[in-house]
């Protein structure tokens, strides 16, 4: 199994118990930082909150059963008090714990059943180059997504092309998609940007982001930008755990070199992962 399968089946087998992120990260083999990126590349949803929806779940199917005590129902699912697990129940379902219990009835309810991975992601990725990258200072739009909805991305991408060749101190004609300030929740920061030697004089709206010197992994991905999490699949789940490499805990990025046309996606693009050696 991969690290994402290695995880989410001990999540099924541990769920009542006092997990977190090192705890999963540790039964998946890799560090915390490679096993949240790589449970959001695989499933679209967050490690932490996959857990919450599969406890929220479970303890659904406990009251719709009668459950005498629905604070025993919410110390089980890890909440420490009625009142935390009501408002997890509601923000996960949109009705109470009492609700449920008194139908006896889950029809209403969207449940999140055992996700069930395919085992070979992509077996076509080539090897990549292991680059020393420079820092960066990378000036555009940005926007906070999160993993089941970075779909405004695209327009974020549109906003910025509109500025491209235009923004004051940009060197060459290299565009930068970085991803930063991620948390458990598979939340993040996507900037559409380009290098610039200083931050001064930046159109109206512009975010500012430092890029340190890093260690990366640089994969090629030449197929239609709408296929980048397939290859973002197969690094995080094959490739990085069997390499003489772990995840960094810093910003990674798309390269989009003057060969990619950003009215078709096509055209390819680089994906840079920070990588250290394993010790």
């Amino acid at each position: 199994m991969n690290p994402v399968q290695k995880a989410i089946w001990f999540i099924e087998g541990h769920s009542a118990q006092d997990l977190d992120l090192d705890a999963i990260a540790e039964a998946g083999g890799v560090s915390r930082f490679h096993m949240s990126r790589a449970f959001v590349v695989a499933t679209g949803l967050p490690v932490i909150g996959y857990l919450r929806a599969r406890r929220l779940t479970e303890a659904a199917r406990t009251l719709a059963d009668g459950a005498p005590d629905i604070l025993s129902v919410a110390l089980e699912a890890g909440y420490g008090s009625h009142e935390a697990f009501t408002r997890a129940f509601r923000d996960q379902f949109g009705i109470t714990p009492e609700q449920v219990r008194a139908a006896r009835d889950l029809e209403p309810l969207k449940l999140v059943e055992p996700l069930m991975l395919d085992s070979s992601p992509r077996t076509d990725l080539a090897p990549p180059r292991i680059e020393q990258g420079r820092a960066l200072l990378i000036a555009g739009l940005s926007g906070r997504y999160g993993c089941e909805g970075p779909g405004g991305i695209p327009a974020q991408w549109q906003r910025f092309n509109e500025h491209a060749g235009h923004i004051p101190g940009q060197i060459g004609d290299v565009a930068y998609g970085l991803c930063l300030n991620s948390d458990e929740l598979g939340n993040f920061d996507y900037v559409s940007g380009v290098e610039v030697a200083d931050f001064s004089d930046l159109p109206e709206g512009f975010v500012s982001a430092r890029v340190p010197a890093h260690l990366y992994a640089v994969f090629r991905h030449a197929e239609h930008i709408s296929t980048i999490r397939q290859t973002m699949h197969a690094i995080y789940t094959a490739w990085l755990p069997n390499s003489d490499y772990e995840a960094a805990d810093a910003p990674f990025f798309e390269r989009y070199g003057p060969e990619f046309d950003p009215r078709t996606g096509e055209g390819g693009l680089e994906a840079w992962i920070p990588v250290t050696p394993k010790n």
